[in-house]
């Protein structure tokens, strides 16, 4: 056993937010767990807050001191581990560098930061030897980062995919089960806490893309680009698409996907129809749900509460554990932290089933012309059905066969050119 062993495992927190408050709690209640499972204490030493002064939600532990100085987490020779739960890029990569610096274990929550400019940060903790650990970053409390680093390190993963944010699975279940329009179901999802105010990087799909380059990063040892990773999020997604994609057997998901095609890697983050028999288009509310096939393995399927205080504080908690037992560090599942570009297929030539809805005039042929624009892009037509007008234009629904997805963008080009539509095209992908 290590000299420290017995000895408390001294933390500072940075942020004090639900998530920080959710933590706080968990080690009260589980303290006796905790040193059952470590054979130590974990303390709050110091807390970072904007306003000191400011009434908190949850009482401060016993012993802790907030503070608004950075400095007096990352300089203090008391401290073992950062626990970072600040949110945005550069003020908390200032402060884990700094932590680094100081021979500080790290945990964060961080999926931006350590999807946008993570890199220098594992690379400076694997040069001293020092844990960074991020499970909460990405699917709450489902151990996914865990479960590809350790238990299906041994695997090839042939691909991966899953709904990564809460927010959007939530506005689109509430959609599909109780009929309602997307500006009625943000609004609803912002009054429950599950949305921000400025719901954006949900709603559009960043979030769910920023975890989606960790998820790579473990599964493939690569780095997929952030800024070079297709995003289609379900801003303004119409209540006719879902009804639509019901009568078809379908539920529209927001999924993250990839997987390795002839060694290239095919991701992105897209509305998709999801038949209703598979485990993932029953993921309702804001639960999140991971899909991984491995080629040992099979396939797995995790599901879980994607955020909230408790479940989210569960892997920080996790991680923490980790740090108390002064594990090797095992930060990204691979020995080298220099992580080669990814090979990546181009959007463009990704092959997909799709779900098409075109408004178009009541006129004759116009269904013909459609078809034969879709014939021209070597797209073949598995089902189509036409539905009353509806706003002066009539809706005509496709499901197709698979076709790459240059060939959908020129067909529906064409038809635009042709003056067949009435409105912009919506076009998603359906899960295989």
């Amino acid at each position: 056993m290590k000299p420290q062993a017995n000895r408390p495992l001294r933390l500072a927190l940075a942020g004090f937010g639900t998530v920080g408050g959710g933590l706080v709690r968990v080690l009260q209640e589980n303290g006796e767990l905790i040193r059952q499972r470590t054979g130590r204490d974990i303390e709050v030493a110091k807390i970072l807050v904007r306003d000191v002064h400011k009434a908190r939600a949850v009482a401060l532990p016993a012993g802790a001191v907030l503070t608004s100085n950075p400095a007096d987490l990352t300089d203090d020779p008391t401290i073992d581990v950062l626990v970072e739960l600040m949110g945005g890029i550069d003020a908390p990569h200032a402060i884990i560098s700094r932590a680094l610096d100081q021979g500080k274990h790290v945990v964060t929550a961080n999926k931006a930061l350590l999807a946008e400019n993570g890199i220098s940060l594992f690379q400076k903790a694997a040069e001293k030897g020092l844990i960074l650990q991020y499970e909460a970053s990405v699917a709450g409390c489902i151990p996914i980062i865990a479960t590809l680093k350790e238990s299906l390190a041994g695997n090839k993963i042939e691909s991966l995919l899953g709904i990564l944010n809460g927010t959007s699975n939530y506005i689109l279940s509430e959609m599909s089960s109780n009929g309602l329009d997307f500006d009625t179901a943000l609004r609803q999802a912002q009054e429950l806490g599950f949305a921000e105010a400025d719901p954006t990087l949900d709603i559009d799909g960043h979030d769910a893309a920023h975890k989606l380059v960790l998820l790579i990063r473990l599964a493939y040892g690569v780095e997929y680009p952030y800024t070079a990773m297709p995003i289609h999020g379900i801003r303004g997604m119409n209540k006719m698409d879902i009804e639509f994609a019901r009568e078809f057997g379908y539920r529209i998901k927001l999924i993250a996907q990839v997987n390795e095609q002839a060694g290239r890697l095919e991701a992105g983050v897209f509305p998709t129809l999801v038949h209703h028999t598979f485990l993932m288009a029953r993921v309702g509310g804001s639960y999140n749900a991971v899909r991984v096939k491995g080629n040992a393995v099979g396939s797995l399927f995790m599901h879980g509460r994607g955020a909230g205080d408790l479940p989210t504080a569960s892997a920080v908690l996790g991680d923490l554990l980790a740090v108390a037992r002064q594990v090797q560090p095992n930060n990204t599942g691979f020995v080298s932290q220099s992580f080669e570009r990814a090979a990546i297929l181009p959007p463009e030539e990704a092959r997909s089933c799709y779900y098409v809805r075109v408004m178009v005039h009541d006129n004759p042929g116009v269904l013909r012309d459609i078809a034969s624009a879709m014939a021209e892009e070597g797209i073949s037509l598995a089902q189509i059905i036409q539905k009353p007008e509806t706003g002066g234009a009539v809706p005509l629904v496709f499901m197709t066969h698979e076709c790459p997805a240059k060939a959908m963008k020129n067909a529906l080009a064409r038809a635009v050119k042709a003056g067949l539509l009435r409105m912009p095209a919506v076009a998603y992908r359906v899960l295989a």
